[in-house]
């Protein structure tokens, strides 16, 4: 019996355990996993304020993502008649229902938060320059993308708080001109949120938007391997040693971080509850109305002007950042953050950063009834 197990072990553990550095390399390139990294690193991108590991601690929470909306869709039901039940018996019936849809919602805000500052910090090293600006606009679509996925699955609870979120976010859609009113008419399928646009986003958010997720996510880590991670040169000293084995050397590192990651997750989904408010009505509106938090600048900017508001100043700011890598062309001070031949640029960018950052605790603390402008916390 022995023996047939490790016949078992050997032929899927084809190295064994890495006693050496050759063993090492050829361990990560038996492996399907640890294939995905490079065979060697450096030294320098293994300590923490490199990276912030911000980048690899999305990428955990996107798999945790999956693996916890695959449990839920078992027992959910995209049918107005029926989603909001599914809630209720996640919260009383399914085993670990509560808990699983608790790791789901917060983990999609933090998502929400990682990937934007994953984003910052990429922006104030330099990593959008050359030869990686097709990783950065790939980047700016999975930023996208995750902000999609996150305000599809919003209306799925099928709650006041969810079924009037999306309303407000169909308005600010149909306010484009020209293909909005097209565009939110595809994505309701009627002119107002019912049957038809809970099921459209029900197969937004479990098939299409994953896929293309999962194309980019693949696309993005294929370019890292291809250009190489940038580490800034305060984390690189020009007598840094010779290039290291990521196995095990970096892949410990990730083996931490994620279960540091899990823990939190587990710890502030057992202390705190996703929302659920009532079922959703129709004629029941609340007043104020307002979009998702991560939406709420933008509706804030709405609350000035439909258009450039609402429509130009968060279009212009994607355009913006697609375009940054091939109109900044320059190669002082990438490596570092916020040097002194990049002072403009990062202060700019934080700037606007902090911009969208006070209107949406505006739009979230500080609107009341009728979008008046509370000096207070609503």
């Amino acid at each position: 019996m022995r023996a047939l197990l490790t016949r078992i072990r050997d032929s899927i553990f084809r190295v064994g355990w890495p006693e050496d550095d050759r063993k090492a390399l050829l361990a990560m390139r038996s492996s399907i996993i640890l294939h995905l990294h490079a065979p060697k690193v450096r030294p320098a991108s293994l300590r923490f304020k490199a990276t912030w590991a911000l980048g690899f601690v999305s990428l955990v929470l996107t798999l945790s993502l999956v693996m916890t909306g695959i449990y839920l869709m078992f027992y959910y039901i995209p049918h107005p008649d029926a989603a909001w039940r599914s809630m209720k018996d996640l919260a009383f019936v399914v085993p670990f229902g509560v808990v699983t849809r608790n790791l789901h919602r917060w983990g999609a805000h933090a998502m929400v938060a990682l990937v934007t500052l994953h984003m910052l910090r990429v922006f104030l090293s330099g990593g959008y320059k050359a030869p990686r600006e097709a990783n950065w606009v790939a980047g700016v679509g999975l930023w996208v993308l995750t902000l999609a996925l996150s305000f599809t699955g919003y209306l799925l609870p099928w709650d006041q708080l969810a079924y009037w979120a999306v309303t407000v976010g169909s308005h600010m859609v149909a306010s484009v001109p020209l293909i909005g009113k097209p565009t939110a008419l595809l994505l309701l399928g009627d002119r107002s949120v019912g049957e038809a646009a809970l099921l459209r986003f029900y197969v937004l958010h479990c098939v299409v938007l994953p896929c293309v997720l999962g194309g980019l996510v693949a696309f993005h880590i294929y370019r890292v391997r291809r250009d190489g991670g940038l580490v800034t040169s305060e984390h690189a000293p020009p007598e840094e040693p010779r290039l290291v084995p990521a196995w095990p050397h970096l892949v410990y590192r990730e083996l931490v971080v994620t279960l540091i990651v899990v823990a939190v997750l587990l710890a502030v989904s057992f202390a705190f509850n996703a929302p659920l408010e009532p079922l959703a009505d129709p004629g029941r509106t609340p007043n104020p109305a307002k979009a998702p938090w991560y939406f709420l600048g933008i509706q804030e900017l709405a609350h000035y002007s439909a258009f450039w508001g609402g429509v130009f100043v968060p279009g212009a700011f994607v355009a913006g950042l697609c375009l940054l890598p091939y109109v900044d062309r320059g190669e002082a001070g990438i490596g570092r953050y916020w040097p002194p031949e990049r002072m403009f640029a990062c202060t700019a960018f934080v700037a606007i950063g902090l911009f969208f950052l006070v209107v949406t605790i505006i739009g979230t603390f500080f609107r009341g009834p009728a979008w008046a402008l509370m000096w207070w916390p609503y």
